[in-house]
């Protein structure tokens, strides 16, 4: 399997890690910075997907 898809793959599975933890486990005063906000939370997570995939 190619790096990119790899890192493709880790992305988009990080991206809905990251909707799922701020949809069924957020935050609801807004302190916790992970799970306050859908879009940070999914950038985050995919960030946090694609390097684990992506890397050797």
């Amino acid at each position: 399997m190619s790096t990119t898809l790899r890192i493709l793959i880790g992305a988009f599975a990080g991206a809905l890690v990251g909707y799922l933890m701020y949809r069924y486990i957020g935050c609801r005063t807004g302190a916790c910075p992970l799970t306050a906000n859908p879009y940070t939370s999914i950038l985050i997570y995919a960030l946090f997907g694609a390097l684990i995939l992506g890397g050797k």
